[in-house]
């Protein structure tokens, strides 16, 4: 297998706003790649290059060999793509939706109709081909996006949020099929989210945060890159305990919501040490073993913001494309 998707210093610029920070990395062919980070971190400003969508202001990105600045109809060929921002024409039926897909791609009359059976089998929507998507559930609607994203054979299917608004059980049933449409179809799957529980079906995660990759590995290795037992702790004086921690422990505690967190090398034992070393007042403890959350805390020394930055600028540059008329694909 080679390298499907290459990045090399990769920078975008919106303004004075840096969205996309000097950025390199590679996915390899098969693989799921997930990028990791919260709304706003260049998750989609990126894609929004690798897909043509936008030029970059500096470095090189390809896609199945083609340039993405040189070669952009080579590399539209290439990719599918389900955007994060719901894309259907909710007027039309399933099947008028996927056939005006496979016009704009030139896939040619006869071949369209067999493939557009088979990725609407693939998704459980042949059923429904007829009903105008206005009828179609959100979980209905993400799967039908999926469908036309592989209409085309892509050698890379891109899934921007692919998840975003959706229940926890919804959730759930769309990664199904793309997992299994991921056996079915033999293809790479490049994937953002800031769900860290999503991000554990990639074999590798870049994650990302104010433009700029600060870690890429398996999820395996980034979270034993953690180190031990995560403990979080609530006290009378999350202040107060934080220092005795410090002083007498020599542990470093770090505040968030949850209270004052901290890894120890095995929790259990640890635990009623702590509760005689204190004089605060504890009021609750708890432990788990480190998962992509306390990667991206221990990495960054912040919990998942809220959007914001270059990705703001970026949606308003892409609706005003959309605005003048140029083609804008799905």
């Amino acid at each position: 297998m080679g390298k499907v998707i290459e990045v090399d210093h990769l920078v975008k610029r919106f303004g004075a706003i840096v969205a996309v920070d000097d950025i390199s990395f590679d996915v390899e062919e098969g693989e799921i790649f997930g990028f990791l980070g919260p709304n706003g971190a260049g998750k989609t400003t990126t894609i929004n290059i690798i897909c043509t969508l936008i030029k970059p202001t500096s470095g090189t990105a390809t896609l199945n060999g083609f340039d993405v600045r040189h070669q952009q109809n080579q590399v539209r060929n290439s990719l599918g793509l389900v955007f994060q921002d719901p894309s259907l024409d909710i007027r039309l039926t399933a099947l008028q939706n996927l056939s005006f897909h496979a016009f704009v791609y030139n896939v040619p009359r006869t071949v369209a109709r067999k493939r557009i059976e088979e990725v609407l089998r693939m998704v459980e929507l042949w059923d429904r081909r007829g009903e105008e998507v206005r009828n179609y559930s959100g979980g209905m609607r993400r799967r039908l996006e999926i469908a036309r994203g592989l209409l085309h054979h892509p050698k890379v299917l891109f899934l921007d949020e692919p998840t975003l608004g959706l229940d926890p059980q919804t959730r759930n049933h769309i990664w199904n099929y793309i997992l299994e449409l991921r056996k079915q179809e033999n293809i790479t799957i490049f994937l953002t989210t800031h769900y860290m529980d999503e991000a554990e079906v990639a074999d590798r995660i870049a994650i990302i945060d104010y433009g700029r990759i600060v870690a890429l590995d398996t999820p395996q290795a980034l979270k034993r890159s953690v180190g031990g037992d995560i403990m979080t702790l609530r006290t009378e004086n999350d202040e107060q305990a934080a220092e005795e921690i410090r002083q007498h422990l020599d542990i470093e505690a770090r505040r968030d919501s949850d209270g004052l967190c901290f890894e120890v090398a095995n929790g259990e034992e640890f635990i009623p040490g702590l509760v005689g070393t204190l004089e605060t007042e504890i009021r609750s403890i708890s432990m788990h073993r480190p998962t992509l959350e306390d990667v991206f805390l221990k990495l960054t020394g912040r919990e998942i913001r809220e959007e914001g930055g270059g990705e703001a600028v970026m949606k308003r540059e892409i609706t005003l494309r959309q605005a003048g008329g140029r083609r804008f694909f799905g």
